[in-house]
This record gives C-alpha cells, sequence and structure tokens, in this order.
C-alpha cells in the first residue's frame, strides 16, 4: 500500500484540496474524483458519515486512511476541525464551458465580475449549487478554484460548473446585472438561461461588463443601508428566479411587484 503522505504530495500541485469531512462528503456526493482521502481519528470521521451522510458512508470506509495528528497537519495549510482531508481530480475545464455555453438552460449561471474576496466567492459557488445553478463564472484574477474558495464552497464545486472567463468570454444569454441605478428586482422575471451579475465590493460593475449587460436590476433595501453582502444579493436573486418558476410549495405562478420600493442597492462583494 502506497503511502498517504507519499501520494498527496505527488498529487497536491495539480488537485483540488478538500479540507474537512463536509467538503469531502459533498464531492464525493456530486462525482468527484478522490485518489487519496485522510483522517486523523478514522472512526470518528466513519461515525460522523453515519449520523450525517450515511449515503457516503461505504465510499468513506473504503477511501480515509488514519494518520499520525502531526502527518495531517504537515499536509493541510489550515487544520479543519473534523481532522479530515482529501485530494480530488478538478473537473475537466472542457466540459465545464460545454456546459456552460449549452442551450437552452434549466438555470442561471452566476457571473462575479472581479471579485476580490475569496471567501464569499466560495459562499457564493455554495448557493449556486444549492440552488441548482448551472454554474458560476469568475472574471478578473481571482481563482475560483483556489483552495480558500474551495473551503468556503464546502466542496460543491463538484455540483456545478465553476470557471474563470474574461467578459468577452462569457456563456451565451441575456446579462441580468445588479446595479444601484437598475431596475427593481421584483417586477422582472428572470429567464433560465439568464447571466446573473454581480460587482466587486468596492468598484461595483466594471464598464466592460456593465456595457455588457442587457438589464440592470436593484435589490429592495432601506434608506441608509449602503449594501448587502454578496452572497446575500446572490441569494435574493436566485430565490427571486426561483419563485418565478413557480419551484417550491406555495410559490406564486408569477412575481406581482409591490408598490414602489423605499430604495434600491447594488451587492457588496
Amino acid at each position: 500500500m502506497t503511502d498517504p503522505s507519499t501520494h498527496w504530495r505527488r498529487l497536491a500541485g495539480s488537485a483540488v484540496l478538500l479540507d474537512g469531512f463536509h467538503a469531502l462528503k459533498h464531492a464525493l456526493r456530486f462525482g468527484a474524483e478522490v485518489p487519496v482521502a485522510v483522517a486523523v481519528d478514522r472512526g470518528a470521521a466513519l461515525a460522523l458519515a453515519g449520523e450525517l451522510a450515511p449515503d457516503v458512508r461505504g465510499p468513506l470506509e473504503a477511501l480515509l486512511t488514519e494518520v499520525p495528528q502531526a502527518v495531517y497537519a504537515a499536509l493541510v495549510p489550515r487544520p479543519h476541525p473534523t481532522g479530515v482531508a482529501a485530494l480530488a481530480v478538478r473537473p475537466s475545464r472542457e466540459a465545464a464551458l460545454e456546459r456552460l455555453r449549452r442551450l437552452p438552460r434549466t438555470a442561471p449561471v452566476v457571473v462575479l465580475d472581479q471579485p476580490r474576496n475569496l471567501g464569499n466567492a466560495g459562499a457564493v459557488i455554495r448557493l449556486a449549487a444549492g440552488f441548482g445553478a448551472t454554474g458560476v463564472v469568475t472574471t478578473g484574477t481571482l481563482d475560483p478554484w483556489h483552495p480558500t474558495v474551495v473551503r468556503g464552497g464546502a466542496g460543491l464545486h463538484f455540483a456545478t460548473a465553476v470557471e474563470r472567463l474574461d467578459v468577452a468570454g462569457l456563456p451565451p444569454g441575456p446579462v441580468f446585472a445588479l446595479d444601484p441605478e437598475g431596475e427593481d428586482i421584483r417586477g422582472v422575471e428572470l429567464p433560465d438561461d439568464a447571466l446573473l451579475a454581480f460587482g466587486s465590493e468596492r468598484s461595483g460593475l466594471t464598464a466592460e461588463l456593465r456595457a455588457r449587460a442587457d438589464h440592470l436590476l436593484a435589490l429592495p433595501m432601506r434608506p441608509q443601508v449602503s449594501s448587502y453582502n454578496l452572497a446575500t444579493s446572490v441569494a435574493m436573486t436566485l430565490y427571486h428566479w426561483s419563485l418565478g418558476r413557480g419551484r417550491g410549495p406555495g410559490a406564486p405562478d408569477a412575481l406581482e411587484a409591490p408598490e414602489a420600493p423605499e430604495a434600491l442597492g447594488a451587492p457588496e462583494a
């Protein structure tokens, strides 16, 4: 049997770090290829799977190797409270791009226009996966597969398409961009093939993305509140889309816009 630490170091340069039990759980659920996984306490990790995720207990039992605390700490930059870590093969970029560009789509693509905060980007990917979005695209320099982003996404990068593109290379579809000068989102039904674009925390949408936008939308916000957190803005927008599709118990068949909102705001990334 190959020493897990040797196997780990051989793969670490190209693989995706799955930091913690929940990241590994989600990755396995959505078909990730995981060549190596370690745990400080294998029995405790399997017990946690039995309690919280019995569907992946079998794969974990076959995959997990117990290692001493010192070995585990040497393999990961920030040890996770669950004492579990794994390496996964990053999905094919070509397959992700094909999924993002395929029409018709049954769910929107979320676009983060030059985001800066790694944790926020991870939270958005987790949200997008939860809502069944087609994918998440980032523009700019932030790597959406950075270990901190994957940690924030709890392994759900494997549940949706995640790629970095420039604005000119965005997937096809109408762009609905969040901006304080936009139309109240409550009066707009978002189509399944939409690109939902959110600007950065400091400067909002770039001029290039704004020029690409087909519609500017604003979220309702009370006066003197300057912005929402990026993940909150994405959640509100995706929930609004889901209501327009009549998803969930009691969801209306069509949106009814309320009377004039108190104020409208843009997201904060």
